[in-house]
């Protein structure tokens, strides 16, 4: 087989004990935090969608648990809420406690508790550093849970992470958690074109691959180009590499469901909209109230 043929799941220089964190070689946390643009910038449909649901349902203490750099929760933060940030990559948390070192004169953010966490180990993880800490709201946006594979081929570490995004929450509270249109990509090979998320002023294409392994779907690697203009030198451009597990929706609603015993009330929007108005959602974000 051609050097150009084999398929490779990571960007060069990440280790391959470091496959769950897709970031570890901090080329990509940088080249990241370009795409997603201004942290002023957030989509105001997301910020609205997001804060409006967190509202209206008297959450308080959040839990973002893949808080990447930290743009979520500094949303969340200048909107009131109290925050807690974890994610498994220290190198796109150096991002986020460089954030808030630079506004610790304001009170929220001189409170804002950032920690490595993982998923699969995330209620004894909290537990460590914030003792019978149980939250109003869990919140694992931006693709993010995508990001772990499946090794064992029977998706148990996915559905153990799922029932420990539930065991943080209190009764009561929302689990709100997103995934791609892997259902169109593996359909069509692309990528829908739009991002609901972000507003970055670069131009980006992103070139999709689809590994399928048995005639099952694995693994959706998606390349990232961002040129800092239109007619910049290929040199000048940023390219890297994030693959994900393809969840398509009808697993994935199952699979929520279950990690909370089937008690609970099970929202499922596309792009922020009610689920019958998208034809082609670029997303699909879940809201699950625990019962």
């Amino acid at each position: 087989m051609a050097a150009d043929k084999v398929f490779h799941s990571r960007s060069q220089g990440i280790p391959s004990e470091g496959v769950k964190d897709q970031y570890a070689d901090g080329k990509a946390a940088r080249v990241w935090k370009k795409y997603i643009g201004d942290s002023n910038q957030r989509t105001k449909n997301y910020r609205d969608f997001l804060s409006g649901i967190l509202k209206k349902h008297g959450c308080v203490r959040v839990l973002d648990a893949a808080c990447g750099t930290g743009i979520d929760s500094m949303m969340l933060l200048d909107e009131g809420f109290q925050v807690v940030s974890v994610d498994a990559s220290d190198k796109m948390l150096k991002h986020a406690l460089k954030a808030r070192w630079e506004k610790r004169k304001d009170p929220r953010y001189d409170e804002w508790v950032i920690e490595e966490a993982s998923w699969e180990t995330l209620p004894k993880d909290v537990e460590s550093f914030l003792p019978k800490a149980r939250f109003d709201a869990v919140i694992c946006l931006g693709n993010s849970f995508a990001h772990l594979l499946d090794e064992f081929e029977d998706q148990r570490t996915q559905r153990m992470c799922l029932e420990n995004f539930a065991k943080v929450l209190k009764p009561g509270g929302l689990l709100i958690i997103d995934h791609r249109n892997y259902d169109a990509m593996i359909d069509s090979g692309a990528t829908p074109g739009h991002s609901i998320y972000y507003n970055c002023s670069y131009p980006v294409d992103i070139k999709t691959s689809v590994l399928v392994v048995r005639g099952k779907p694995e693994l959706v690697a998606l390349d990232y180009c961002i040129m800092p203009s239109d007619d910049a030198d290929s040199t000048d451009r940023s390219e890297f590499r994030l693959c994900y597990y393809p969840h398509k929706l009808e697993r994935f609603t199952k699979m929520l469901d279950e990690a909370f015993n089937n008690r609970c009330k099970h929202s499922i929007y596309a792009d922020f909209q009610p689920l019958d108005r998208v034809s082609n959602p670029a997303y699909y974000i879940h809201v699950m109230e625990k019962l």
